[in-house]
């Protein structure tokens, strides 16, 4: 844990040894985590415990390698609780201060969403979506659904905690 040691590429700019940042939703100061990065460089990324997010300069999702995927998955299930509520739609990039735009992607057949810098400084994606990204969490088969309608009444949404009946909704 410690401020960034490396160099990243935001968009043109390079960003050198950049400061730990307020999460763009709530504005709380975002703890630093440094995890293995590809071809022996670290990559210093930014946890919101509150908001259960994770903001990545530009590549740095991409650059983790297989076992810091594995690191972030175990300090994503120490500290997970449920997330506060807050307005994403006016959220800002910690670099740039521009608004964020709301990204829907997919991982093989996982899609998962994030909001992203216009300038490409960087993205913001919860806990939850980077575990989609990842393909650590699957949708799931028309077989597993109905045997969960079946056995279960309610679950809770692991984004903003809300009870899902499962019975009427997929």
């Amino acid at each position: 844990v410690g401020g960034h040691q490396q160099r990243v590429l935001c968009g043109s700019v390079l960003c050198q040894n950049s400061p730990p940042v307020d999460c763009p939703r709530c504005q709380t100061a975002m703890l630093q985590e440094t995890l293995a990065g590809r071809l022996g460089r670290p990559v210093t990324i930014d946890l919101c415990q509150s908001c259960q997010a994770i903001w990545f300069d530009a590549h740095e999702s991409s650059s983790l390698t297989p076992g810091a995927t594995l690191a972030l998955f175990r300090i994503i299930g120490e500290r997970v609780s449920r997330p506060h509520s807050t307005n994403a739609d006016l959220a800002k990039c910690p670099r740039c201060r521009a608004r964020l735009r709301r990204t829907h992607d997919m991982q093989r057949t996982t899609r998962f969403e994030y909001l992203r810098c216009p300038n490409e400084h960087g993205r913001l994606t919860s806990f939850f979506d980077f575990l989609r990204e990842k393909d650590f969490i699957h949708p799931l088969t028309p077989e597993q659904l109905a045997e969960l309608r079946q056995n279960v009444q309610s679950v809770h949404c692991s984004n903003c905690g809300a009870a899902v009946d499962v019975t009427r909704e997929s």
